[in-house]
């Protein structure tokens, strides 16, 4: 298991200004990412929780302040380089029409290969191991159009996987899967964080998963942080309640002892 406390952070902001043509979202945004953490983001819908995420991927151009990977400042790192190290999963992909399952996954391995390299028995077997992992082996052969909305969000997840880089974001990625899927997932993200060394940051809605999965949580609201720590240490009644609008109660998860939060009956 990493030691978070004794390394630099994944990913490091200071004082990053960020929006799209005249509206700003964030002002003034400082965080960490503790290297190997699975790091969940949660707040309100247009809290500025996907514009930092693609600031981080360098998907959206950020106007001052810094944003580190690694102690490196993502402006400075070349494309391709970039791509072998921060792997993102947006709210919405689209695929190239046509294209069918196993050859969208193994786009994941663009960002390893030379001009001249050709696909090795080390590519399809990283691909094989991420189609097998997400669940979708037996798809490898449909068109990604035919698929539904869940298969098609596993179908992406693979296509991360299948890239391997150290950090993954990942843009609400439970969207269109069924609980059991979801948990699947958010399962398996926890494997590659403990067993692979990842740094996972993942944009959540439900609190409940964050608390459960997320050795380190960051609440945003407007656009900035409103805290940031362990699901057990901040997640509190009044923070909800400051946050969500949401009156609540708190109260261990039976399962992992995680904070639960059980919202108050109001009709």
């Amino acid at each position: 298991m990493t030691h978070t406390a004794t390394l630099p952070p994944a990913i490091q902001l200071d004082g990053v200004r960020v929006g799209y043509d005249r509206r700003i979202v964030c002002e003034d945004l400082s965080l960490e990412v503790p290297t190997g953490s699975y790091t969940a983001i949660i707040g309100p819908n247009a809290c500025g929780k996907s514009t930092m995420l693609r600031s981080i991927a360098r998907i959206l151009p950020y106007r001052s302040g810094s944003i580190l990977l690694d102690g490196d400042e993502i402006a400075t790192i070349p494309t391709r380089t970039l791509a072998t190290r921060l792997g993102l999963l947006p709210q919405t992909s689209l695929a190239p029409e046509g294209i069918r399952v196993a050859d969208l996954v193994a786009r994941g391995r663009h960002p390893h290969q030379g001009v001249f390299d050709r696909w090795s028995r080390v590519d399809e077997a990283i691909v094989a191991e991420a189609m097998e992992a997400t669940g979708v082996s037996g798809l490898s052969g449909r068109l990604v159009d035919e698929l539904s909305g869940g298969q098609r969000q596993r179908v992406w997840v693979a296509m991360i996987l299948a890239q391997q880089t150290p950090v993954l974001l990942l843009d609400e990625p439970t969207t269109y899967l069924d609980i059991t899927h979801q948990y699947g997932l958010l399962e398996l993200f926890e494997v590659l964080r403990r067993d692979l060394d990842r740094t996972v940051v993942i944009v959540l809605h439900d609190l409940n998963q964050a608390a459960r999965f997320a050795s380190h949580l960051i609440v945003m609201k407007d656009g900035d942080i409103v805290t940031a720590g362990p699901p057990s240490e901040i997640i509190t009644e009044a923070l909800i309640d400051e946050v969500y609008n949401l009156p609540c109660r708190v109260v261990p998860d039976p399962e992992t002892g995680a904070p639960m939060v059980i919202p108050r009956v109001r009709l």
